[in-house]
């Protein structure tokens, strides 16, 4: 049933979702900050479960796009994402019903909160990755079908374009270039769609899933208990597989740069503890795409890789690391709709441009372990 979503638990969001962003979806900190001053000035959130959406009705996905690192720098107003779906609505000739978020992260997660407390309406507790990824076609919606047009992106100073493209993959294209012009960050609304579609291409309780891997972390924290156990019980229970822990170890360099809209780049890492001698290196562009160990294969696009803080089990994002860090690394598996052969064309490590076939990170891994 549906239920309203307050201050409290947009803190527990914020770190639950920066988990399933996989580095990215964007600063959770800010984006936390934004959704409760928001609903602290317009009143608490309704949640929808996904079969609660009428289904003649248009929900509308909002977020953010660019480069997360630039956002750091780039502070928001907190109306832009709003002001994208008003000019939506008035190009459609139609209202939304409900907004949703359009992936998993820390940024991503909340922003649909923002928009939703000011314009008075709910939010579909669903989304169309599972998790974060760095492009617009990367989404369950594109491989079901949806169109990601029309779209409207709008940044800080109030600048704003309406696009119409023939495809997903030249939504992408030429909206990351306005992007790119209006300092590297955008505001979006984007596939605009009937209950009836988000119905058969949205990855359901993606949000309550964030919310419960928040609880998770903080009350371990208090107890100084492992939030493993809580975490791998509202996973399966969302449809992903048992979380693995890859390795533990120390960041001793990160090569990042902002290029062509995204942040991009590898960290690298030297074991510690029951990991000592081993070395470990992650790929991510935006979100982390690939985890090897000694030049080995440990995890790849789509499953998820989070790097959690080995103390706090904060979850880290790609924009945050820095050198010294301890990390533990989490691999997720990710759902089964993300692993089929249509996704896989979308997102799998071949995509990004890596000579590799997708394998199950339960396989790479039969002999990880979680320690509780």
């Amino acid at each position: 049933m549906a239920r309203l979503i307050g201050v409290e638990d947009i803190e527990y969001l914020a770190i639950g979702a920066a988990v399933l962003g996989t580095g990215g979806g964007g600063d959770p900190h800010l984006g936390k900050i934004m959704a409760q001053q928001a609903i602290k000035e317009f009143g608490p959130v309704t949640l929808l479960e996904p079969d609660e959406m009428p289904d003649d009705k248009m929900v509308v996905p909002v977020a953010m796009m660019g480069a997360p690192t630039v956002f750091v720098e780039k502070i928001p107003n907190g109306d832009e994402a709003l002001h994208s779906l008003r000019r939506l609505e008035e190009y459609l000739g139609k209202e939304a019903y409900a907004v949703m978020p359009m992936e998993c992260g820390g940024l991503n997660s909340t922003i649909p909160f923002v928009v939703a407390a000011r314009a008075g309406i709910p939010i579909v507790d669903a989304d169309g990755m599972g998790r974060a990824f760095p492009e617009l076609q990367m989404e369950t919606f594109n491989i079901y079908g949806v169109s990601g047009t029309p779209m409207v992106i709008t940044d800080e100073r109030g600048d704003w374009s309406l696009l119409n493209t023939v495809d997903n993959n030249m939504l992408e294209h030429i909206a990351r270039g306005i992007a790119i012009r209006m300092g590297g960050v955008g505001h979006i609304a984007e596939y605009p769609m009937t209950g009836v579609e988000m119905k058969r291409s949205s990855i359901f309780h993606t949000v309550t899933l964030a919310i419960e891997l928040g609880k998770a972390i903080v009350h371990s924290r208090e107890k100084q208990l492992s939030p493993m156990p809580q975490m791998e019980a509202a996973l399966i229970k969302a449809g992903y597989g048992k979380p693995l822990i890859l390795f533990e170890a120390k960041i001793t360099d990160v090569d990042r740069a902002t290029t062509d809209g995204f942040a991009k780049g590898t960290v690298t890492l030297e074991g510690i503890g029951e990991y000592k001698g081993a070395t470990y290196q992650v790929d991510f562009q935006n979100e982390n795409l690939i985890a090897y160990q000694n030049g080995e294969v440990l995890a790849t696009v789509p499953d998820l890789i989070t790097f959690l803080d080995l103390d706090t089990f904060k979850p880290l994002t790609t924009e945050t690391l820095r050198y010294g860090y301890r990390i533990s690394c989490l691999a997720i598996p990710t759902p089964s709709i993300m692993r089929s052969e249509a996704a896989l064309k979308v997102w799998g490590p071949q995509y990004f441009g890596y000579d590799l076939e997708f394998v199950p990170v339960e396989e790479l891994n039969e002999e990880a372990k979680i320690r509780g």
